[in-house]
């Protein structure tokens, strides 16, 4: 990061809000949270108990108040507008910035007296009735808050067309992971992968919107080639047993691993990454993959493109041919594999950090409460995010 996205001081509160999450945001949540501690604020997280005991916000110097927000909307929702409501009264706020749809809609009932920001960080892909509430949902939110960011530019486009008065890009930036633990021939034993054989990894939450069926399908077909490759699938999720079935009636070389928090060793032993995914924004193992110099493979929706550019084979969703091809064709050139893994690093180099956001965050709140901003850093100079 650069001093000119250096983030001036703010004194205000921020209400950090988020529905139920096991990855993404919850993760993004966590490290907006520590950035913004440091940058002055006071910060309050509400969201379910549950992401309290995996992400640990008051580890990074937030306080957290339980609000139980479910994944779908549900008549429970009252309850979650009524707690969101009782934190609110406790506490002098100078915004509120919700996380994820389900949230928003949760901060848009509430009617809070300080501006409401959201980031929309996932679209709507749902079928039926569940659809149906999710897209009312989306209009509600679009119309009630005062700025809606959107984590890829197709986001902001939803927002701006369902009446947004002020919708933005704001791009979610991967916390960076740490370093390997682990040589990546003790990571590649674990799963007992020769020195000759590949080492394919997608990383994840098991849920029909990745399409691990894709890859679960593409890779039994693999199952010839000589030496075979492991496919292993880091996550954990609703789509576990009816992938389990699908890997073992198509004898695929697949291991589902469960939830992993050694993504950085899995990434060291590995030889290519894969996304499959119906629709993503910036998805975090796609940036942490580039990051780390894996090829990679992933589908040319939502975000994915304008995040990876060049540095990666694009396919189509739901196409399992595509995908077998990509996958082989990255195997048998081992100079597009090492071609890839260098535009991977260096077009990662051009993202926006953590830093980044949290300056863009401070420059956000300071025009929407401008009352409450603090002193600036010296020698800083926040650019305003304007107005799209």
């Amino acid at each position: 990061m650069t001093d000119a996205t250096s983030p001036a001081r703010w004194s205000g509160t921020v209400v950090l809000l988020l529905a139920s999450s096991t990855g993404g945001v919850g993760q993004h949540v966590r490290s907006v949270a520590r950035g913004l501690t440091a940058a002055g604020a006071s910060v309050l997280v509400c969201g379910p108990a549950a992401t309290q005991d995996q992400f640990d916000f008051n580890g990074v110097g937030a306080r957290f108040t339980p609000v139980e927000i479910p994944a779908s909307p549900t008549p429970a929702d009252s309850r979650a507008v009524a707690a969101l409501r009782r934190a609110l009264a406790a506490e002098t706020v100078q915004v509120v910035h919700a996380h994820g749809l389900r949230a928003g809609l949760v901060a848009a009932l509430a009617r809070p007296a300080a501006p409401v920001v959201v980031t929309w960080h996932n679209a709507v892909l749902a079928g039926g009735l569940r659809g149906q509430l999710s897209r009312l949902a989306e209009r509600i939110v679009a119309r009630s808050v005062r700025v809606a960011l959107g984590a890829s530019t197709d986001l902001v486009a939803r927002a701006a067309a369902l009446g947004a008065a002020d919708a933005r890009f704001a791009p979610v930036a991967a916390p960076p992971l740490p370093a390997p633990r682990r040589r990546r021939a003790a990571v590649r034993a674990e799963f007992g992968v020769a020195a000759d054989q590949p080492l394919i990894l997608s990383v994840g939450r098991l849920h029909p919107q990745k399409r691990y069926d894709v890859l679960v399908d593409a890779a039994a077909r693999w199952r010839v080639r000589i030496p075979p490759p492991v496919v292993v699938v880091a996550g954990s999720g609703p789509a576990y047993l009816q992938l389990a079935a699908r890997i073992s009636a198509a004898r695929a070389p697949v291991t589902l691993l469960g939830h992993r928090t050694d993504v950085a060793d899995l990434l060291a032993g590995a030889d290519v990454a894969v996304v499959t995914s119906d629709w993503e924004a910036r998805q975090l193992f796609a940036q942490e993959a580039l990051r780390a110099g894996v090829p990679l493979v992933a589908t040319a929706v939502g975000g994915l493109p304008e995040l990876v550019g060049d540095a990666a084979l694009l396919v189509p969703a739901g196409d399992v041919d595509a995908v077998d091809a990509a996958v082989r064709c990255l195997l048998d050139d081992a100079s597009l594999r090492a071609d890839l893994a260098r535009r991977g690093t260096e077009r990662a180099a051009t993202w926006p950090d953590e830093e980044d956001t949290v300056a863009a965050l401070v420059a956000l709140y300071m025009e929407v409460a401008p009352d409450h901003a603090g002193p600036a850093t010296p020698d800083a100079d926040t650019p305003s995010t304007g107005r799209r």
